[in-house]
């Protein structure tokens, strides 16, 4: 029997989230919006003041830390209900206004941080050790040491100019390979089935290898027949990170992109060799996943099937909250109730409905409620781990909010994924430790080794391979189909190992992967789960010490600088010991896994 999709008025409120902690009533949001317009008129009359007086520009700090706060409450009122039902008119239209107002404002008020900026060194400096600037201190500090990038106003205006024209290449690249491209049919056992990038995923997984072989040809067929399209937008996309990193002055892209977290190179160039160099845990993953398929050679196809199939465990959301309070509870009582409480009393939306967004989401203002949006199954055990998953990024925001002033409460996206894959990996233990059944145990560790795999290895696989098309590029090596291939099977062939045989096909890889028009992100999940898994283990096997600096990283939000807050917690990103770790984590389930499978 078809299961239906309830309409989003069929949902009972209990099961949606409580929106009332930004807004009582639709008529309070209406009047935000008015304020963005008066803040930023407001704000506008500061214009050509700030630099000849300092009361003066703290006046305008602070109408832009309210233009700001203001904003992001209506905007994430405004966002939320459309992720709720896209098609509600309702919403289209306050989505749509929000957008026109945030928009107005930003033009209105672009002057302030150049003008800012144009202050002298010292004066700069004085300002900020002054008393009444305290609030504003890390911001300010923040704009200071980007102040050798700025450009003149009329520079910085054309870079503004340029900001919808940049990202064609990106855009274009969505729409070929997300709508224009036809990938054909796949036969299953109910017939003809359409593959698309939404259920290429599905067939990978596949049991039955005819499927996953006949759908891995088709769509990298698919991509072959558009390769000189393709690599033409990535070879675009790549000339103009490096024409913005040296029209402001940087040595290369990667600078550019890492300097603003205060990231040093040598920190990317770590995570890359201390994986390069500890390959040996992933090469054996490989050969037991041949082993457990009973496949004469490992291909290419074979690597995203389950080694176990899914459990039946069926866990009713209350229950899942239930479990959360009791895997996290090394993190303390404070934590699982504040997170647990608002699990069942207004943060989270928690059922599919048509027109929903799909997947799951953390949307943590600085304003009201820590929102998780889920799409929980009950009979899903994957939707437990989201779910604590999104909650961490949520407790992350709670504590980031609780302890900062608006204008330094968020933090960076390289801080991110540190608390969620933390409470991943503590339900895991949990589940682990406390399952006498053997095939739930072979799944958790499957899932397990999948999900470290994917975030530790394949990430910096990536990470290198952006590096690499960069450096050729400014060194004046054009990117041809041919090179960027090679460079990628270079990848595959080193990260994948001896066991595995590839298609000729399978180097066109490099050249389906999205994140790579947002250049040198991806490393930041490999980091990422590198800190959180020696957080976890900090945590777990440590006492109330270790604990507490947990939470001043948690609480620090953006009062300093990624690398700071993480030493806050007890992690140096700029060794290779937390990387060293989270191999030798995953070397253990491996092993874990070989013995009970």
């Amino acid at each position: 029997m078809e299961r239906k999709i309830r309409l989003r008025n069929e949902v009972p409120v209990h099961d949606t989230w409580d929106l009332t902690s930004l807004y009582k009533t639709s008529d309070e949001w209406e009047k935000d919006i008015i304020r963005i317009t008066e803040i930023s008129k407001t704000l506008e009359q500061y214009k050509g003041k700030l630099t000849n007086s300092p009361e003066q520009m703290l006046s305008a700090l602070q109408e832009y830390s309210l233009l700001q706060e203001v904003s992001e409450k209506a905007g994430s009122y405004a966002f939320l209900l459309t992720a709720t039902d896209a098609a509600n008119s309702e919403y289209q239209d306050k989505q749509g206004r929000y957008m026109m107002a945030a928009s107005s404002a930003e033009e209105r008020t672009s002057f302030f941080i150049p003008e800012i900026q144009s202050l002298s060194d010292q004066e700069f400096l004085n300002r900020m050790k002054k008393p009444e600037y305290s609030e504003f201190s890390v911001f300010l500090s923040k704009l200071f040491r980007l102040k050798p990038y700025i450009l003149s106003e009329k520079e910085e205006r054309l870079f503004a100019l340029q900001i919808e024209s940049s990202q064609t290449a990106k855009k274009a690249f969505s729409m070929l390979t997300n709508v224009d491209i036809d990938y054909g049919f796949v036969t299953t056992d109910k017939g003809e089935e359409p593959l698309s990038q939404t259920t290429w995923s599905v067939f990978m997984e596949s049991p039955d290898r005819n499927i996953r072989k006949e759908a891995y040809t088709k769509f990298y067929t698919s991509f072959n027949s558009h390769k000189n399209t393709i690599a033409a937008l990535y070879s675009g996309s790549v000339n103009l990170d490096i024409y913005q990193a040296r029209a402001r002055g940087y040595k290369s892209s990667i600078e550019a992109a890492l300097y603003p977290d205060k990231v040093s190179i040598d920190v990317y160039d770590n995570l890359i060799q201390t994986i390069r160099n500890n390959l040996a845990p992933l090469h054996k993953y490989y050969s037991l996943r041949k082993k457990v398929l009973k496949t004469e050679d490992l291909r290419h196809y074979d690597v995203y099937v389950p080694l176990v199939q899914s459990v039946k465990k069926i866990t009713p959301y209350n229950e899942a909250v239930e479990l959360l309070r009791q895997s996290l509870a090394p993190l303390g009582q404070e934590y699982t109730d504040a997170l647990c409480s608002g699990l069942v009393s207004g943060w989270v939306d928690k059922y599919e409905n048509k027109g929903k967004r799909s997947g799951a989401f953390s949307a943590g203002a600085y304003t009201g409620y820590p929102y998780i949006l889920m799409n929980y199954k009950e009979d899903v055990l994957r939707d437990v781990f989201t779910l604590a998953h999104e909650g961490g990024h949520s407790m992350h925001s709670y504590y980031s909010a609780k302890s900062n002033p608006f204008i330094q409460y968020s933090y960076t996206i390289f801080e991110a994924e540190v608390a969620s894959t933390f409470n991943e990996d503590l339900l895991f233990h949990h589940l682990f430790e406390n399952s006498a059944d053997n095939k739930m145990k072979a799944y958790l560790l499957c899932s397990r080794a999948s999900d470290i795999l994917a975030t530790l290895y394949r990430q910096t696989m990536f990470a290198e391979y952006e590096k690499r098309t960069h450096e050729l590029v400014e060194s004046g090596v054009p990117l041809s189909v041919e090179v960027l291939r090679d460079e990628y099977k270079k990848l595959l062939t080193a990260y994948f190992g001896p066991e595995m045989i590839f298609e000729d096909e399978s180097d066109l890889e490099g050249l389906r992967i999205p994140h790579f028009y947002n250049a040198f992100y991806v490393y930041k999940y490999a980091t990422g789960i590198s800190a959180s898994l020696a957080l976890s283990k900090r945590v777990r096997e440590g006492s109330k010490a270790e604990r507490e600096d947990y939470f001043r990283f948690l609480s620090s939000g953006g009062s300093r600088y990624p690398m700071e807050s993480l030493q806050l917690a007890g992690v140096n990103m700029e060794t290779e010991e937390p990387i060293i770790s989270a191999v030798k984590t995953f070397s253990n389930i491996v092993d874990e896994l070989e013995k009970i499978l």
